[in-house]
């Protein structure tokens, strides 16, 4: 036990007769762990793109129902009849009539 310790505290193990194993075993746990890392960073990098996202649609729903209640108050019969009455012309003093056509035998 204390010789395995002094070997890994003096390097040896890297430069002994069975060296070959152990630096295949350090190559394969830094591999692993550059995969982790970029693993997590892409993680987060996914999670910040779905936050401003999400802030994104809350803007855009806000902005659309904004735009829906102006289309809504220009509809009303006040409006047009404000907006007409600016181009000179005034609302009708008789209701209209309802033409019935007679189809032919």
């Amino acid at each position: 036990m204390k010789k395995g310790l002094v070997a890994i505290l003096k390097g040896t193990f890297l430069v002994s007769g069975d060296a070959t194993r152990n630096w295949m075993l350090i190559v394969f746990f830094s591999l692993l762990a550059t995969v982790m890392i970029a693993s997590s960073h892409a993680a987060d990098r996914k999670v910040h793109q779905i936050a401003a996202l999400s802030e994104e649609v809350k803007q855009l729903r806000s902005e659309f129902v904004e735009i829906r209640s102006q289309a809504q108050r220009l509809k009303l019969e006040s409006a047009i009849r404000e907006a007409v009455a600016q181009a000179g012309l005034l609302p009708a003093e008789t209701p209209p009539r309802k033409i019935i056509v007679a189809a032919k035998k």
